[in-house]
């Protein structure tokens, strides 16, 4: 490989090192608080290494397409897992001791989603995918004084194993029709291949939607959602809500693209149909919630489903440039802000809410004890909500707009309904805040004061999703030339 070749796998080489530091450190002497500090120096020189890899953005071999919208995802990524490694520091005061073997697999499903990003190859993306999958089945279960996690890592298991066993077939299905593994190779003979092996060709997709749909919690697809998110540690649903998903949609968009999947009709109208069953379930689900981390997993749900929309109106690139320059724009700008938001949201619950299952009841009067935290907890929500001044608002004007100008009336009809109930159950959080009242179990945890840096934490995150929402032109320029 060449020099420049290395450059631009950076980010991959820089978590590949840190993981074998945090090895070999471990091997020799255990020290938690050593490996903590390897593992928070790794992750913020991939953040760095993003950067410095822009500038040799290539092919590199068939497996890694390294391009600035990668990098670019690539840095939210490792910003997700750096939040969940700060999140994580107290969380053996409340169910589990942290050893190192749990900031191992912190890294390594880091390192499977940064893989699964630059994918362009069908044997990396899958490589990606289980790295990323195995690691999460360890990290959810990691707790041994509570069954909670134990059951949660147990059903993602099971029904992540079929979904990629589901994959890997589709995968065999689209190479017996195609010859060809990579992206850009199965783009270029899908058509050829249609004409020879329709049902094949039809069969191997629609495994790879399926899949992938499960992946990213996408109804009908969902039922492991709302069960893993409450069971597992919050910050592990934090890393899974962010990390994970965030991940998988971006190498959906890719495949979609590189693979020129968009260009049938069947394909969109597929996306097309989970979109709406998406916004429909999620939305509805949530509006019945009163425990606050199965409200954002219906929520996220809708949100991956409007993100579709986006995907869908990529069919227009016959017709318009622009508008699939602009289907791009929405999802880059779409998925930034629900990642930095869903951060905002999930270190409020860690810092609050705890482990024990924490409902509304949770947040009552937190206004009044904890405002820092009341303040990020709210502009996270009126952000999912999409209110103006906030991130969520320009992602959701991107995705109308969009829908818009193809002429996808009932996919944006579905988002306005969707959207409009999303804003009663997000209201009811912020609500439950203004409240006097306060459950006896959190009335310590209450009067107790939290560290300087998860204060530093909530403030940085809230002061993101509100520069997007009310000074997004920089950012806006920024994705433009991605």
């Amino acid at each position: 490989m060449k020099i420049t070749e290395f450059c631009a796998l950076a980010p991959i080489l820089v978590l590949s090192a840190t993981i074998l530091l945090v090895m070999t450190q471990a091997s020799i002497k255990r020290n938690h608080k050593l490996a903590w500090w390897i593992s928070f120096l790794g992750l913020t020189a991939t953040l760095w290494s993003t950067h410095f890899a822009t500038s040799y953005s290539q092919q590199v071999t068939p497996l890694f397409l390294i391009n600035p919208s990668g990098l670019w995802f690539s840095s939210l990524i490792s910003l997700g897992a750096l939040v969940t490694l700060i999140l994580s520091t107290d969380i053996e005061k409340t169910d589990f001791n942290i050893t190192e073997e749990y900031y191992l697999l912190l890294l390594l499903s880091t390192l499977g989603a940064v893989v699964l990003i630059l994918a362009s190859h069908m044997a990396s993306l899958l490589l990606g995918m289980e790295l990323l999958g195995i690691s999460l089945y360890a990290m959810i279960a990691f707790p041994e004084k509570n069954p909670n996690p134990l059951e949660a890592a147990i059903k993602y298991l099971v029904l992540s194993a079929a979904a990629s066993a589901m994959l890997l077939f589709g995968f065999a299905l689209i190479y017996a029709a195609t010859g060809d593994l990579s992206y850009v190779g199965i783009g270029a003979k899908l058509s050829l291949a249609s004409i020879k092996n329709p049902l094949l060709v039809v069969a191997g997709t629609a495994m790879l939607l399926a899949s992938i749909g499960f992946k990213l919690s996408l109804a009908p697809f969902h039922m492991w959602t709302p069960d893993v998110y409450q069971g597992a540690p919050t910050p592990i649903t934090n890393f899974l809500a962010t990390v994970s998903k965030g991940a998988m949609l971006v190498a959906l968009t890719r495949f979609t693209i590189d693979g020129q999947l968009h260009q049938y009709t069947t394909f969109t109208l597929c996306l097309g149909v989970l979109a709406i069953i998406s916004m429909l379930v999620g939305n509805w689900l949530a509006l019945r919630q009163q425990q606050i981390k199965r409200l954002l997993a219906y929520s996220s749900i809708a949100h991956f489903g409007y993100l579709l929309v986006a995907l869908v109106a990529l069919r227009q690139l016959q017709e318009s440039q622009q508008i699939f320059n602009s289907s791009l724009e929405a999802i880059n700008f779409y998925l930034t802000a629900y990642i930095i938001t869903s951060l905002a949201a999930f270190t409020v619950v860690a810092n609050i809410g705890g482990e024990n299952d924490a409902d509304m009841r949770s947040f009552a009067g937190l206004f009044w004890r904890k405002p820092l935290q009341a303040v990020t907890l709210t502009v996270a929500m009126l952000s999912f909500a999409g209110i103006p001044l906030t991130a969520g608002f320009l992602g959701k004007f991107y995705l109308i707009t969009l829908a818009l100008n193809t002429n996808l009336w009932l996919l944006l009809i579905i988002l306005i309904v969707g959207s409009a109930i999303a804003i009663y159950y997000y209201l009811r959080v912020i609500f439950s805040m203004l409240g006097t009242s306060l459950p006896e179990n959190n009335y310590e945890l209450s009067r107790t004061p939290l560290p300087m840096w998860r204060n530093i934490l909530a403030i940085i995150l809230t002061a993101f999703v509100l520069l997007l929402g009310s000074w997004p032109q920089p950012f806006i320029d920024f994705m433009r030339h991605l």
